[in-house]
């Protein structure tokens, strides 16, 4: 059986990669691990948490997760552009899991902001969840 956070972070990496405009703007550079020294702009997996919720004869989990976009570009136009095409790719249309039940998967806010670095600009994109485990 397939934990259902994994298997929404495999379906939104799915969709990252297929969808044109995201593609456009940062390639495949989507990241569950970061490298050492990545090429900007990218996309990566924040924090995620995974909280049981079951009720009768249903295992629910209420998911929160977090999905970061990085650039180095000049301001914030670039990944203000990432973060709505994620959005965008992840909203449009419905995702779906194969091993579980997702109810409902929605956006919760974008965070624009400049990292300490003064160079790079990050925006990071809650979305929530709830998916029921067979």
């Amino acid at each position: 059986m397939t934990s259902p956070i994994l298997e929404l972070q495999g379906a939104i990496v799915a969709r990252l990669k297929a969808d044109a405009t995201v593609s456009a703007l940062i390639g495949q550079r989507i990241y569950d691990a970061v490298p050492a020294t990545p090429t900007f702009p990218y996309v990566s997996f924040g924090p995620a948490d995974e909280i049981s919720d079951d009720v009768d004869c249903v295992t629910g989990f209420e998911i929160t997760m977090q999905i970061d976009c990085w650039s180095r570009s000049s301001g914030f136009p670039e990944v203000k552009r990432i973060s709505d095409a994620v959005r965008a790719a992840l909203i449009g249309t419905d995702l779906t899991i194969a091993d579980n039940a997702l109810v409902y998967f929605r956006h919760n806010i974008t965070r624009v902001f400049r990292n300490p670095d003064g160079l790079t600009s990050h925006a990071a994109i809650s979305f929530q969840a709830f998916a029921e485990q067979p």
